[in-house]
């Protein structure tokens, strides 16, 4: 049988930003690895991004070669901790394990959680190389990238334009989620390593990427998240009372927006609606909870079964008292003096399946309203343009594509301009994730070290 971690009274994790799942005990995960098969030809391997050697991993655990375990793990992934808890393992490692056909799959991401909170990394000897590599932005990419160069014994700075260091596993995963300290002692791994870090620096404001080669930087990694929200285009949205998720999020991880006593308090109203169904969307609603509304609303234009967020958080979110609205598509944003007075909706219904199988919501004429004080919109996020135009400005031009996101090769992330590489959210490649991030730091990293040993 499955082992599963201890979780957290689902009344009292209401009112907390505690992690919601304690770590599994080590009888527990001796007992989960011992129903690994040991495949000789792993399909979970093939499903990881980063192609942990998982099967190794967890045989460790079960020999009580727990360090070995995290050696193994620390081979491909610089961050076993976060992955084993943000990683969508359903639809990877763990949605590729042979037991998952007439059982239930191996619980890697939790053992991967296991084995990265009760080991450290092992030193690493740098050899220097006399290189030197700049990384924009401190995210999966930007510190996985990091990690894999400072081994090769570059001399690796990364810039971040935020105050803290960490992207999107910072400003935009909750710490019921992602413990603070979970990420901070990954983040020390590197600062160990001899990786350095400048906060509060823009670049494409504060120094162009220009400066930076004439700084002496050999190769520049671009990995700055996408931090421009999409949002519906409907009447209303200017209202007071909007959020994108990404403005909500930010303001509540990284400036503790729902403390009464910060510069910037959040106005906290008695309901609200969180327009989409992803993990962001669930990140959203279940701290609209914990921040003090009194009813959260996940408004989705599909049904259920198309909801794209992981089914962990879907049902952490029914248990925290989220309600879900299914087959509305907003229409507009009602007003009073200024402020969010509720909203208006089209009732929708799927239509036939189209060449990928996916049934494309149809809207009915039947509308129906909404009584809520706030909207939160989680429907995405864009490239910020701000490199390109500050890089085009110094004669350099990125080659980007129609949406903005830059064009890179798909193997080395090298962009349209030798040196420069770009990835993650900047120049996605498949579904927007940790490990999918972190997979394109580990190939730029690889075609980074093979140019400037050239």
């Amino acid at each position: 049988m499955r082992q599963r971690p201890v979780e957290q009274d689902r009344i009292e994790r209401r009112t907390n930003f505690n992690a919601v799942e304690e770590n599994l005990t080590p009888e527990q995960a001796k007992l989960e690895a011992s129903r690994c098969l040991n495949c000789k030809n792993p399909q979970c391997v093939k499903g990881c991004p980063v192609n942990i050697q998982i099967p190794n991993f967890i045989k460790a655990i079960k020999e009580d070669n727990l360090k070995e375990a995290g050696d193994i793990i620390r081979q491909t992934s610089m961050l076993p901790s976060v992955c084993g808890r943000v990683c969508p393992q359903e639809r990877q490692c763990e949605g590729k394990c042979i037991l998952g056909i007439k059982s239930e799959p191996i619980a890697i991401g939790a053992l991967e959680r296991y084995v990265g909170d009760n080991t450290t990394a092992p030193k690493t000897e740098i050899v220097p190389s006399g290189k030197k590599v700049a990384i924009v932005g401190s995210g999966c990419a930007g510190i996985t990238a990091a990690a894999d160069l400072r081994k090769a014994g570059h001399d690796v700075t990364i810039f971040e334009a935020l105050h803290k260091f960490g992207g999107v596993l910072r400003y935009g995963i909750p710490p019921f989620r992602l413990p603070r300290k979970v990420l901070d002692r990954e983040l020390d791994t590197l600062k160990e390593m001899g990786v350095k870090f400048e906060k509060n620096v823009i670049v494409g404001k504060s120094i162009t990427l220009k400066q930076l080669e004439e700084d002496g930087f050999d190769a520049i990694f671009i990995c700055s998240g996408a931090g421009l929200p999409k949002m519906m285009n409907i009447p209303g949205e200017n209202l007071n009372g909007v959020f994108s998720a990404n403005e909500f999020l930010t303001r509540v991880n990284l400036m503790q927006a729902n403390d009464d006593k910060t510069a910037t308090p959040l106005k906290v109203g008695k309901s609200v609606a969180v327009i989409g169904g992803g993990n962001v969307a669930m990140d959203a609603a279940r701290t609209a909870v914990r921040v003090g509304f009194e009813t959260v609303y996940i408004v989705y234009r599909r049904t259920e079964a198309e909801l794209p967020a992981r089914l962990e958080e879907i049902r952490h979110a029914k248990e925290e008292g989220v309600q879900f609205l299914f087959l509305r598509a907003p229409k507009e944003i009602c007003e009073k003096d200024g402020y969010v007075n509720g909203m208006k909706f089209e009732i929708m219904e799927l239509g036939e399946p189209d060449e990928s199988g996916r049934r494309s919501p149809i809207g009915t004429g039947e509308y129906a309203d909404l009584n809520v004080d706030t909207v939160i919109v989680a429907l995405g996020t864009g490239p910020n343009p701000i490199i390109q135009k500050s890089a085009k400005l110094d004669g350099i031009e990125f080659d980007t594509d129609k949406r903005g996101y830059f064009t890179v090769n798909t193997e080395t992330r090298e962009t349209s301009i030798p040196h420069i590489y770009a990835g993650g959210d900047v120049a996605p490649v498949g579904e927007s994730n940790a490990i999918n991030a972190m997979g394109a730091g580990k190939k730029a990293a690889k075609a980074i070290n093979e140019y400037l040993l050239k």
